[in-house]
Formats: C-alpha cells, sequence, structure tokens
C-alpha cells in the first residue's frame, strides 16, 4: 500500500503491559520490512524518526538493552513484558526507530511498507539513508 497522508501526524505507542508509552511525530508514513535475523524474529517494522520527533512519556525504568555484533544498535526493550517497541539504529545512531506494530490502533495500513534485505547489511545499507 502507497501512503497518502502528507502532513505530519502524531501518533502514541507503546509495549504489551502498558508500562512503556511514547509519542512520535511521522513525516512519511513508509516503513521498512527488514529480513536480518532479529528484526524478522521480533517482527519489527521500521519507522526511523529524529530524536526530537519522539518523546518517551513513560517507562524508562522499565526498559532494558539488547546489543550485539557491533554494540552500536541499542535495542530496548519492556522487561515486564518483553515487547520492543522502538530502539536505537545501527543505520542511524542519531535516531530512534519504531516498531509501527507498537503504534496505537490500526496504522500500519497508513504505511507504505518497503522490502529491506538486511540479511545482507553492508551491501544494502545506502538504500536506508
Amino acid at each position: 500500500m502507497t501512503s497518502n497522508i502528507q502532513e505530519s501526524v502524531t501518533y502514541t505507542g507503546g509495549c504489551h503491559c502498558g508500562a512503556v508509552r511514547f509519542q512520535v511525530v511521522v513525516d512519511r508514513h513508509k516503513a521498512d520490512d527488514c529480513n536480518c535475523s532479529i528484526c524478522r524474529k521480533k517482527g519489527f517494522l521500521h519507522l526511523i524518526v529524529p530524536k526530537d520527533k519522539f518523546t518517551l512519556l513513560q517507562g524508562d525504568d522499565v526498559l532494558t538493552t539488547y546489543t550485539f555484533n557491533t554494540g552500536v544498535a541499542q535495542h530496548k526493550f519492556c522487561r515486564i513484558c518483553g515487547i520492543h517497541s522502538f530502539y536505537i539504529p545501527r543505520s542511524h545512531p542519531d535516531s530512534i526507530d519504531v516498531n509501527i506494530r507498537c503504534l496505537d490502533g490500526d496504522v500500519v495500513k497508513k504505511f507504505e511498507i518497503v522490502p529491506f534485505d538486511g540479511a545482507n547489511w553492508e551491501q544494502n545499507i545506502h538504500k536506508l539513508r
């Protein structure tokens, strides 16, 4: 699906148990569906936004961070329910990557979902920049 939304839209979202809540301002309704090992297992649909477009409303005290490989990506998840609603991505370490599946309501259909070959990250990273 291709999104027709042209203006900025503010969404709220969070983890499954509600301990983590955030707000994100979306200027471009495009999300990437990465096939790397961690994204495939988490079902993450990536919406990368500048840090000033993301506000953590609550839950900093229940977030845990997982890192692997280069250690640049900071995979945040709720230590209560285990949901990964956002993280700091390796591709854009000065941004926040929000899982659009963690936004409130049935909003995934408002986004254009673009496949990304993260299994071959080094050869394809230029497509995300």
